[in-house]
């Protein structure tokens, strides 16, 4: 509780996470399997390898591995997606990057709302995806118009939450009470609702022309799709899974494992058949079935600079422009061997990913650096601090997310048998004017992490020199 009453952003996203996950857990139940499978094999991973468990801890990030989540949504208008800002400000989340799905066949364009600094992260690093329905996209203008009428006729949040969200914003916060009764409140939002606003006719429509569009249009509000945990050995999990009764799909989206992880890498499982009911002229309820809510898992792993993201787009769309996945799993193995084969290019060693201006670091002093700095500093750049044994660097861990992956995922999930080819331009622009506010670059974001973390070294170890 800060000296003003009110509670941090930082524990009103923790609880809402917690929250988040304890009720998609009664909604998914396979979604409690893989928790226990992740938790199971983050312990075998950190009792093998003493030394990541040693960094981990050394950089404050061991305790966050466990609760770590990302969820999904997708909302339908403008208006929707502005109030989602405003609500995931107030957990101290913010919009990270801008996602073009439209270029993978994805009627969306997205943006991550997440913490930004350093502290907030490691307090709690929950992460929304967010997309916005491009409903200019669809071609059929009597479609198109009523799924924007069927839009505008819904209110995604409960009025207690819409009330303490203009609290929050006109005090600067909320007290105890108040967060967690918002909490409560804005939970709803992401909860699943079986009994759709349109009729059966409707939603075929809708569904033929994209199912994710029947998804978004069709129900009450961006009921959470899937929800993330992380895990340290995505390969470990992906095998374990069909023994607990779960089928992976059939690749792992992004790199190729590495001993050197980089950006992202995520694997799913089969999205749910789930009973809903439609409307009916008669007034009644007509039995139907949607699918749209499904498992992932992810590991994270260093965030990539300009230049290494450039080898990285060129490697893959390299392995890609040979083989592509199939949905079925029928090439797996052979693309699997491609894109190993495809990465030997990209360095496996964190000097390497360094000294080449590949990935971010943060800087921290070691324990002789530490002593250096009591009794008085050390002269030196830092190239020569680390090669003194005073300064050691870790790999910044990538917060954020690959649109060829996220499109991966979806296809395994939910095939794509959509009438209409829906690739289009990045509109940027468009997004942040219906967003109400400019997203932030995450290669700024990390460079201000990294430059931070070297001058505080550099300040610690030459105190008369002001490092700017």
């Amino acid at each position: 509780m800060s000296e003003s009453g009110f509670v941090s952003p930082n524990t009103i996203r923790a609880a809402f996470s917690a929250a988040m996950s304890a009720m998609y857990r009664d909604e998914v139940p396979a979604y409690g399997t893989l928790i226990d499978i992740v938790a199971e094999v983050n312990d075998e991973t950190l009792a093998r390898d003493p030394h990541l468990k040693a960094r981990l801890s050394e950089t404050d990030s061991l305790d966050r591995i466990s609760d770590e989540r990302h969820g999904a949504i997708r909302v339908g208008t403008p208006e929707e997606l502005r109030l989602m800002r405003r609500i995931f400000a107030v957990m101290g989340m913010f919009p990270v990057s801008y996602y073009d799905l439209s270029v993978a066949g994805i009627p969306v364009h997205s943006t991550a709302f997440r913490p930004l600094d350093d502290k907030s992260l490691k307090i709690n690093p929950f992460r929304v995806f967010t997309s916005l329905l491009r409903l200019d996209l669809i071609e059929d203008e009597t479609l198109r118009d009523e799924a924007a009428r069927t839009l505008s006729s819904r209110d995604i949040v409960t009025p207690g939450a819409r009330a303490l969200l203009d609290r929050a914003e006109a005090d600067g916060g909320l007290n105890k009470a108040d967060a967690d009764a918002f909490v409560a409140e804005v939970l709803e939002t992401f909860r699943w609702h079986d009994k759709a606003l349109v009729d059966a006719e409707m939603y075929r429509a809708l569904h033929d022309t994209h199912r994710l569009i029947a998804d978004v249009v069709s129900f009450r509000g961006p009921h959470i799709n899937h929800l993330t945990p992380r895990t340290l050995d995505i390969d470990r999990v992906q095998a374990m899974m069909p023994e607990r009764g779960i089928a992976p799909k059939a690749v792992v989206e992004g790199p190729p494992a590495r001993r050197c992880p980089i950006l992202l890498r995520q694997t799913s499982f089969k999205a749910l058949e789930e009973d809903v009911s439609f409307q009916n002229p008669e007034g009644g309820w007509e039995a139907g079935h949607h699918t749209a809510r499904f498992g992932e898992i992810e590991q994270r792993g260093a965030a990539l600079t300009p230049r290494g993201r450039a080898l990285y787009d060129t490697l893959l769309n390299g392995v890609r422009d040979r083989i592509k996945p199939a949905a079925d799993g029928s090439n797996a193995s052979e693309y699997m061997d491609a894109l190993a084969k495809g990465f030997a290019a990209f360095p496996d060693d964190w000097a390497e990913m360094r000294k080449q201006g590949l990935a971010y670091f943060a800087y921290s002093l070691t324990e002789a650096g530490k002593q250096a700095a009591h009794r008085g500093g050390e002269e030196g750049d830092l190239k020569t601090l680390i090669e003194a044994g005073l300064v050691t660097f870790d790999p910044i861990v990538y917060e954020d997310f690959l649109p060829v992956s996220a499109a991966g995922i979806f296809e395994s999930n939910l095939g794509d048998d959509s009438k209409q080819d829906f690739s289009a331009n990045p509109n940027r622009d468009r997004f942040e004017a219906d967003l109400g506010a400019p997203v932030a670059d995450e290669f700024e974001h990390y460079a201000a992490i990294e430059t931070d973390s070297i001058r505080q070294c550099l300040e610690a170890l030459m105190p008369l020199v002001r490092v700017e």
